[in-house]
């Protein structure tokens, strides 16, 4: 198979699905190119068809070029269905059965000039087929569990996360099999499609981490289907300066006591909270709880934002993986144990811009680790958040803990911009 073939989906809207589509057209491709492969049919390519025609289609491939397809009336055309890993049971179709926004795996012939392949075969996904497969893995990921990584025992391969309740934290148990697939977000980003094959070894204690799979009944245990994870800094202080032509604010770091140059990039996702949100959950670290007589339910209501959730999806990781639909008590409300996610709070916040700020403001930043000794590059910057940095520590690291911060790409669902 050509090198890069799985690295960078074309198609943005599906990308969070294209990694388990690479690997089924991977072991797709391995069978098609066993016993019986001739060599006019060496050449391979897999894209998202933009077009089609009697003769053919055209396909944009997956290292970014174009490319016609011509199908012969000889040409094997199949369909699988998006998680299968073999022939075994496709199924036939014509070549009017191949739309736009289908994927495809070609095999066959490439034209001196590289631009016209003579399809032997074709294996088709459909689009269809694909948005389905992909509302049920972003459904997953936002009844998945998100946190701060607490400790990681490679011999019974269980990672220890600390993940946000209202009046403190818990510990979540999280066991990987040897399906479990590791992905790991590169230092310098947190897009979900530049996140890359990672190992348990890799995994720190302070690392954030998203996993999708299955919840016990007790929420203490997680059997992961798939875990997302990465490095990065907690940085609180007040806004010395901004400089909106060069993207950056100066910050004063509560921790260090020192100025840092933040910078923000058009991935960046910068959110206001509420001032009623923010004294709330003050008033709740503080251990004021919620008011008296109400249960659960009506905690995670007076923490929602006001008007409806943002519609749609994006290219976010932002921590929750996927944001359409909800789990039971609807956008920011209680999870089946009756604990608010407040990672669909915050994703769910006003979205701000730098000319938004204004100098003296409170603000929580998550920022990759990067390699820049100068300054760091905000993944998520969080205004309004005054009342919860002079109230106790459990405020702030119940937002850090939230999974919010892996904004700007991910599997979150929300999209990222400044």
């Amino acid at each position: 198979m050509r090198k890069g073939i799985c690295q960078r989906p074309a198609d943005v809207d599906i990308r969070r699905g294209l990694i388990f589509l690479c690997k089924s057209f991977l072991a797709i491709s391995l069978v098609a190119t066993g016993r019986g492969q001739t060599p006019n049919a060496a050449y391979k390519a897999t894209g998202t068809v933009i077009n089609t025609e009697p003769t053919g289609f055209t396909i944009q491939t997956d290292d970014g070029t174009r490319l016609t397809v011509l199908l012969p009336d000889n040409a094997l055309l199949v369909r699988v269905a998006p998680n299968e890993k073999t022939l075994k049971n496709a199924t036939r179709i014509t070549a009017g059965d191949i739309i736009v926004g289908d994927r495809v795996l070609v095999q066959g012939r490439l034209s001196d000039d590289q631009k016209t392949l003579v399809a032997v075969r074709a294996i088709d996904m459909s689009k269809a087929a694909i948005a389905q497969e992909h509302a049920a893995e972003s459904a997953e990921w936002q009844h998945g569990v998100g946190g701060l990584v607490s400790a990681v025992d490679p011999v019974t391969n269980t990672i220890t996360i600390s993940t946000a309740v209202f009046g403190g934290t818990k510990k979540v148990a999280i066991h990987i099999s040897k399906d479990t697939i590791l992905r790991r977000y590169a230092p310098a980003s947190v897009k979900f499609e530049d996140a890359r094959p990672g190992t348990l070894a890799e995994i720190q204690p302070g690392d954030q981490l998203r996993v999708r799979g299955t919840r016990s009944a007790d929420g203490n245990d997680f059997a992961a289907k798939e875990i997302v994870s990465g490095s990065f800094r907690n940085i609180a202080g007040t806004v010395s300066s901004i400089d909106t032509i060069q993207n950056t604010i100066t910050l004063m770091d509560l921790k260090t006591k020192k100025p840092l140059l933040v910078k923000f990039t058009t991935d960046s996702q910068l959110r206001k909270m509420d001032p009623m949100m923010a004294q709330r959950i003050a008033f709740i670290s503080k251990g004021g709880g919620p008011p008296s007589g109400a249960g659960p339910g009506a905690t995670a209501a007076a923490f929602r934002p006001a008007g409806p959730p943002p519609s749609g999806g994006g290219q976010g990781v932002s921590g929750g993986l996927g944001s359409r639909g909800g789990p039971p008590g609807g956008p920011g409300g209680p999870r089946p144990s009756g604990a608010p996610d407040f990672q669909r709070m915050l994703s769910r916040m006003p979205q701000a811009t730098l000319a938004d700020l204004k100098k003296g403001d409170a603000v929580m930043i998550v920022a990759s680790q990067g390699t820049d000794p100068t300054g760091v590059t905000a993944i998520t910057l969080l205004s309004g958040v005054e009342p919860i940095l002079t109230a106790p520590p459990s405020a702030s690291q119940a937002i850090f803990m939230a999974g919010w911060n892996l904004g700007g790409g991910a599997p979150s669902g929300e999209e990222g911009t400044q």
